[in-house]
C-alpha cells in the first residue's frame, strides 16, 4: 500500500455520474463515506459496506479527499462551505461538476484559509465511462493535490490529465464540450441533409460511429503544441495540407448538395471557409478565387 492507499474518501452527490463514480469506490482500502439528499440513493451504498453521512459537514470529518458532484456554482459552494466547518487540515477537495473557471479559484482562495487543497476535476465519458472505470479527469490544483487524488481517482478513471493551477481543469472541460456540442449541432446539420437526400439517419448515425472509433474522430488531429500557422519544412504540413485539401473539397461537394435540396448548411460554410487557417495550413488566396 502507498502512502494515499489508505487515505479515507468521502464523496458528495450521488445522481447520474456520482453514483457510477462512487461505485468505483466501494472497495477503496481507505473506506468509503457518501452523502446525498436523497437518503434512498444512499442506502445501496450502506448495504455494500460504505458510512452514510447525513451532510457535507459530517463527511468532511471522516474523509481526507473529498469528492463532490452537484449540479451547479451555487451547490458547489454551498457544499464547500459546508466542508470546511470541520475538514482537517490537508484535505483536499475535488469538484467534478463543470463550474465556472472564476467560481474554482474563488473557493480555493477560501480553501486555503483553512489549509485545506481545492481542485477542480470535471470529468468526461458519461456515466458509461464511469461504470467501466474509463472517465478522463481534467485536474486544476497543485502538484501535492494532484499526487492525492491520483490514486482514489484511478478507480473510476483511466486518464487523469493535470492541466495546470486551480481552474485550469475547468478551462479545459469548457474547452472539450465546446467541441462536444458544436459536433452535435453539426450532426443535426448533416442529419438534415441526408434527410433531404431520401438517406436512413439511422444507417447514417451506424456508418459514423463506425468510422469515429477507428479515426478517432475530431481528436485525431489533436496532436499539435500550438495553433499557430504551420512552416512549410514541418513535419505536420503535409499532413493537416492534405486534410484541408480533402475537406475543402468534401465540404464543397456537400455544400453543392444542400443547395440543390434547398437545405441551408451554415455549419459546413463556416467549416470550408475556416478549416485551413484553423489547421494551420491556410488555403492559398489563388485557390480561394
Amino acid at each position: 500500500m502507498t502512502e494515499t492507499t489508505g487515505v479515507p474518501v468521502g464523496f458528495i452527490g450521488l445522481g447520474n455520474m456520482g453514483a457510477p463514480m462512487a461505485r468505483r469506490l466501494l472497495e477503496w482500502p481507505g473506506g468509503l463515506t457518501v452523502c446525498d439528499v436523497r437518503p434512498e440513493v444512499t442506502e445501496p451504498f450502506a448495504a455494500a459496506g460504505a458510512r452514510v453521512a447525513a451532510d457535507p459537514a459530517e463527511l468532511a470529518a471522516h474523509a481526507r479527499v473529498i469528492c463532490v458532484t452537484v449540479i451547479d456554482d451555487a451547490q458547489v459552494t454551498e457544499v464547500v462551505h459546508a466542508i470546511l466547518r470541520t475538514a482537517t487540515p490537508g484535505t483536499v477537495i475535488a469538484v467534478h461538476s463543470t463550474i465556472s473557471d472564476r467560481t474554482a479559484e474563488t473557493l480555493a482562495a477560501v480553501c486555503a484559509q483553512h489549509d485545506v487543497e481545492f481542485v477542480d476535476a470535471p470529468v468526461s465519458g458519461g456515466a458509461p465511462g464511469a461504470t467501466r472505470g474509463h472517465l478522463a479527469v481534467m485536474v486544476g490544483g497543485s502538484d501535492a493535490a494532484v499526487a492525492a487524488i491520483r490514486e482514489p481517482f484511478g478507480c473510476f478513471a483511466n486518464l487523469i490529465v493535470h492541466a495546470g493551477p486551480v481552474g485550469a481543469g475547468t478551462r479545459m472541460k469548457l474547452a472539450r464540450n465546446l467541441l462536444h456540442f458544436v459536433a452535435f449541432t453539426a450532426v443535426t446539420e448533416a442529419q438534415r441533409l441526408a434527410e433531404a437526400a431520401g438517406l436512413s439517419l439511422v444507417k447514417l448515425g451506424k456508418v459514423v460511429r463506425h468510422s469515429d472509433a477507428e479515426t478517432g474522430g475530431p481528436g485525431a488531429i489533436m496532436l499539435r503544441d500550438t495553433t499557430a500557422a504551420i512552416p512549410e519544412d514541418d513535419f505536420w504540413y503535409p499532413i493537416l495540407t492534405h486534410v484541408r485539401n480533402l475537406g475543402e473539397k468534401d465540404l464543397s461537394l456537400a455544400l453543392e448538395l444542400g443547395d440543390r435540396l434547398h437545405v441551408p448548411l451554415p455549419l459546413a460554410q463556416l467549416a470550408r471557409d475556416g478549416l485551413g487557417a484553423g489547421l494551420g495550413v491556410p488555403t492559398p488566396a489563388k485557390e480561394q478565387s
